[in-house]
């Protein structure tokens, strides 16, 4: 249980703890996490007989307090903190965000091979996990780590083990990234493959080895080359367009149109990361302004605040959103701008 022990206006905040289990998980190793959140607050954070002591001005006391208290609670709702849960927290408080969201709060989708709950871990994940529990389209775009794919993945999942759908579909545009296809060995199918690893990956964690070989193996779990979708109606299914930033105009059309009854579609895109060659327009660009107010379908934006990976990712990717200011808006992302209003 968690007390709190303070006079607001006063110099000092006390957190009072109920073991010293959760002053060692929350000060972490060497007291890493306690010197993170002390540097980034300039408060001073200290270990009492019964809890944690906090000296700072209100301003910065209140908001280390507040991921104290939420670190706390996610050691008893997990059992452990990371560094990673740490930092997001920090990063999430210091740009003033309305209300630091508590990853632990966050609803389970479903349980990995490996018995580890998967829930979104930021406000945007969390929003973006309730659009396509309640939409039967779904776009997702957002810069690389933000969990778009895994969380979509994740989603299907648990609709297929909950029997709302009969079969997972999985589909990607095989477009290179600065490399050519057909120089890669072996065959169609082993040329398609690397393209397709990252829906692999997450179908790996979340089913484990076998039953993902088994499900391949019955037709419950197809991964294919968005060219593959052509000439299909795909009813009582979860379909997730992967990458969806590198199909043209055409292909989105034709996918889209794809959709059957009893079934749920998601679409993702990082559209900072366009593979198609110049003169080709990217047929998730103008999906925004062309679906707008079409009802059943949710578009969600997440950013480098929702980057769950390592933390230099949120790092690197401001660095692009501020070089991009200073130059000229190539033509998708003018585009982009002018379908966002």
């Amino acid at each position: 249980m968690l007390l709190l022990g303070y006079r607001r206006g006063s110099m000092q905040r006390k957190i009072i703890l109920d073991n010293t289990d959760e002053a060692f998980a929350l000060m972490g190793v060497l007291n890493t996490y306690a010197s993170l959140i002390d540097d980034a607050f300039c408060v001073d954070t200290t270990l009492s007989n019964d809890g944690l002591l906090i000296k700072g001005d209100d301003l910065s006391g209140e908001q280390a307090e507040v991921i104290w208290r939420i670190l706390l609670d996610i050691y008893h709702k997990e059992g452990s903190i990371s560094e990673r849960q740490v930092k997001q927290l920090i990063l999430a408080a210091s740009e003033d965000r309305e209300k630091t969201y508590n990853p632990s709060n966050g609803e389970v989708i479903c349980v990995s091979a490996k018995g580890r709950p998967v829930r979104p871990k930021t406000r945007g994940q969390a929003l973006y996990t309730e659009a396509m529990a309640k939409n039967e389209l779904t776009f997702a775009i957002g810069p690389a780590g933000t969990g778009k794919t895994f969380l979509a993945v994740a989603m299907a999942v648990r609709a297929f083990r909950a029997h709302e759908v009969s079969r997972i579909i999985l589909t990607r545009p095989a477009v290179e990234a600065g490399e050519n296809l057909g120089f890669l060995p072996g065959d169609l199918q082993s040329k398609v493959d690397p393209y397709m690893r990252p829906l692999y990956d997450a179908l790996y964690e979340l089913l484990g080895a076998d039953q993902f070989a088994r499900s391949i193996e019955k037709g419950t779990i197809e991964i294919s080359p968005l060219a593959y979708m052509r000439g299909r109606t795909l009813d009582d299914s979860y379909i997730i367009l992967d990458e969806a930033q590198n199909t043209s105009p055409e292909q989105m059309k034709m996918f889209l149109t794809r959709i059957g009854f009893h079934s749920k579609v998601v679409v993702t895109g990082d559209i900072t990361q366009i593979d198609l060659p110049r003169e080709r327009r990217s047929g998730l660009i103008d999906m925004k302004r062309i679906l707008h107010g079409v009802a059943g379908i949710s578009f969600v934006e997440l950013d480098k605040n929702d980057v769950v990976r390592n933390p230099l990712v949120q790092k690197i990717i401001a660095a692009y959103e501020k070089d991009e200011e200073k130059n000229k808006k190539g033509p998708h992302m003018q585009k982009w701008k002018k379908s966002n209003g």
